[in-house]
């Protein structure tokens, strides 16, 4: 059989393994393409959200979140309630997840300031519980707090600034 493909192309027209000619129209080609658009987007953005919702509900993500609620130095740095809890950044190079360590940065907004906190957390091969071990909550406006060891209310000696 013989294929011709580049006057085949120019005419709009496909040789079939049969011979035989079939005209595809340039609205039904882009109709097939405005579908894949919209099919591939709506994939990737599900995929996006599925993600972002396991992040969201994973015990490491929890129990850090709830070490940074039970400090009052950085609550108030933050100007928390309200606490806003941003999605986690997909391609940060900082956020590295396996089966037995997670290491996230989260991004967190209060009515003050906004900041990242710094989580490291480790999976426990006996139990399968996570627990974590480094939580510190960096502000954009330079300080750092411990969340883990947080400095007492009378002296700020744990809030430090950073460049």
């Amino acid at each position: 059989m013989n294929y011709v493909y580049g006057s085949c192309l120019s005419d709009r027209r496909f040789r079939l393994m049969n011979g035989k000619k079939m005209r595809v129209s340039t609205i039904k080609l882009q109709q097939l393409t405005i579908f894949t658009t919209l099919f591939t987007g709506g994939g990737i953005g599900t995929m996006y959200y599925l993600m972002q919702k396991k992040f969201a509900e994973s015990d490491y993500h929890k129990l850090a979140l709830q070490k940074l609620e039970s400090c009052p130095i950085a609550m108030e740095n933050l100007g928390a309630p309200p606490l806003k809890i941003h999605n986690i950044h997909l391609t940060d190079r900082e956020n590295r997840i396996d089966q037995q360590t997670a290491q996230v940065k989260i991004p967190v907004t209060g009515s003050k300031a906004s900041g990242y906190l710094y989580t490291s957390s480790i999976r426990d091969p006996i139990t399968n519980r996570w627990s974590v071990k480094l939580a510190v909550l960096r502000l954009k406006e330079g300080q750092t707090i411990n969340v883990m060891n947080p400095p007492s209310v009378a002296t700020d000696c744990r809030l430090e600034e950073t460049d």
